[in-house]
């Protein structure tokens, strides 16, 4: 028995704690800061028109997505089935031997709901001689390998579809750097990189995204129990307020620190961004023509 969640359509059983997740999302909308609400029908029209606009361009139909059961694919995903329909999306799901069942759960009832075409390719035989060849290899690393073997099914994907490969990258974690470079940061058009992740939630609510997969814990799901948050070391929330005023209004440390904004997660927050800086630019190439 199936029943509607705005355009989406979600298993009964999903339902369940629809109670609670209302009172997730009301939390959430409370503790935002105004700047950080949007025109939700608005940027809805502005995302699915882009993902039209950017396929149609490259000569394309089709957009081909890496769907992991976590809310921002899970909103591309949509986003996309919107624009292009959803014969139109192709959605790949990648999980590694212990990657949690309960993501693979999420993102199959996803793909149900929208009725998009879809593959499941275990990259367990691809990493995992890999991983052989250096038993010293840290999570990290091999959190890597797992996102850039991923990428490698997903344009392998593309050329045989004859479509795009679509980022799931949200604003927050281009300005922080957190995603791997040639991993998940790969990636054709990324129609919600200008979104932080508290936006994410507010309009994969809009559309109607199962509560279960806005409402758990943020995950990459590169390592068993690993969080984003956690591994971060503060809350979405409270990096994209800082996120928004001192890059989008460009304010300077002493403005930050009169809002609240501890001195020490300022400097956190200024030395990652720096930090990855180089993931956010095309490769440095010199300048030769002068000296020619």
């Amino acid at each position: 028995m199936q029943a509607f969640l705005g355009k989406i359509i979600v298993p009964v059983p999903l339902l369940i704690s629809l109670a609670s997740f209302c009172m997730f999302l009301e939390t959430m909308n409370r503790a935002m800061i105004p700047q950080l609400h949007l025109d939700l029908p608005a940027v809805l029209r502005r995302l699915v028109g882009f993902i039209r606009e950017e396929i149609t361009r490259a000569g394309m139909q089709c957009a081909v997505i890496g769907v992991s059961g976590g809310v921002d694919s899970a909103l591309v995903a949509a986003l996309a089935s919107r624009a292009l329909g959803p014969e139109n999306v192709f959605g790949m799901m990648l999980p590694y031997r212990d990657s949690s069942r309960g993501s693979i759960t999420d993102a199959k009832t996803l793909i149900s709901a929208l009725g998009i075409r879809h593959e499941l390719v275990e990259i367990t035989p691809i990493v995992d001689p890999m991983f052989a060849l250096d038993p010293e290899m840290d999570t990290i690393r091999r959190g890597n390998a797992m996102a850039r073997a991923r990428m490698i099914l997903l344009y392998d994907r593309s050329a045989r579809e004859r479509g795009l490969v679509v980022g799931t990258g949200n604003k927050t974690e281009l300005l922080l750097g957190y995603s791997t470079l040639h991993g998940d940061a790969a990636c054709a058009i990324a129609p919600i990189g200008d979104l932080y992740k508290t936006q994410v939630w507010l309009l994969a609510e809009h559309l109607g995204i199962p509560a279960e997969i806005i409402e758990k814990a943020p995950s990459a799901d590169l390592w068993s129990g690993q969080t984003d948050e956690e591994e971060l070391g503060f809350t979405y929330r409270r990096v994209d307020e800082l996120l928004h005023f001192m890059i989008d209004e460009g304010q300077e440390r002493e403005a930050l620190i009169s809002k609240g904004f501890e001195s020490t997660f300022i400097d956190a927050v200024c030395e990652r961004m720096e930090r990855n800086r180089f993931k956010r630019s095309l490769p440095a190439v010199p300048n030769i023509g002068a000296t020619a």
